[in-house]
């Protein structure tokens, strides 16, 4: 069977280094999945007909939409074969021990989706759930199909330490900005913080392209997180 994560790259990520980064950890590393690998899932996205439109609905704080097409992983959801196959390396355990370990977690669990991401579109700037350690992004554009005047680049915020996550600031307000390499075989690990802003400004693309990442979400793999989903009602399943 095909190798899509190249395990010997993600397992040398050095631990202290990551935990270490400011203003939150985050790494954005190159090529984590192998060449073979990620081609093979590029040439089989899946269909943009699949997803479900998710515009307009305002967030924590009064934060603008993050407008966007999403489709959630379950597994009853009919993706391509190079997808099933590279969810289950990401379902190994070889996969959660290294990313537990990256962000400090002893029992991790998963979420997986994709988003694509259409013209006109952004995502404001916001620091993720209580609920999660972290993220992965994979990103699965090329400057065969995107030109990087388009936009698109996940940006990591610095908010100097100032701001409260329910808020909704704009990029205008944070002390720094760093723009991670969004194009090709790259991805964004990052653990989350109550400081771990990040965004993406405002897409200009032709009508017929879109943004197109692939994320799994880190959540700790513990009772009281079952309960409290249990007590508030949350449906979202984890893997």
């Amino acid at each position: 069977m095909k190798q899509y994560l190249d395990f010997a790259k993600l397992e040398a990520i050095d631990v202290a280094a990551f935990r270490s980064t400011k203003p939150f950890p985050h790494i954005n590393p190159s090529g984590l999945l192998t060449d073979e690998g990620y081609e093979e899932l590029r040439a089989n996205m899946p269909d943009v007909s699949k997803f479900e439109k998710i515009f307009g609905y305002r967030r924590l704080g009064g934060q603008e939409p993050h407008n966007r097409y999403a489709l959630e992983w379950t597994p009853d959801v009919d993706v391509p074969q190079p997808w099933e196959d590279f969810i289950s390396e990401l379902r190994s355990d070889r996969y959660r021990d290294a990313v537990a370990r990256l962000m400090g977690g002893r029992k991790v669990e998963f979420r997986f989706h994709w988003h694509y991401t259409p013209n006109g579109c952004s995502v404001s700037p916001h620091v993720d759930s209580k609920r999660e350690h972290g993220s992965q992004l994979f990103y699965f554009n090329t400057e065969d199909d995107w030109d990087p005047s388009w936009g698109g680049e996940t940006l990591v915020l610095d908010d100097g330490g100032r701001l409260d996550f329910e808020s909704a600031p704009g990029i205008e307000e944070f002390k720094s900005e760093a723009a991670c390499n969004s194009l090709g075989n790259n991805s964004l690990i990052f653990e989350r913080t109550d400081h771990a802003w990040h965004a993406v400004r405002e897409i200009r693309c032709p009508e017929d392209r879109l943004r197109k990442i692939f994320i799994v979400v880190v959540s700790p793999n513990t009772l009281f997180w079952k309960v409290r989903d249990k007590v508030i009602g949350k449906k979202v399943k984890f893997y």
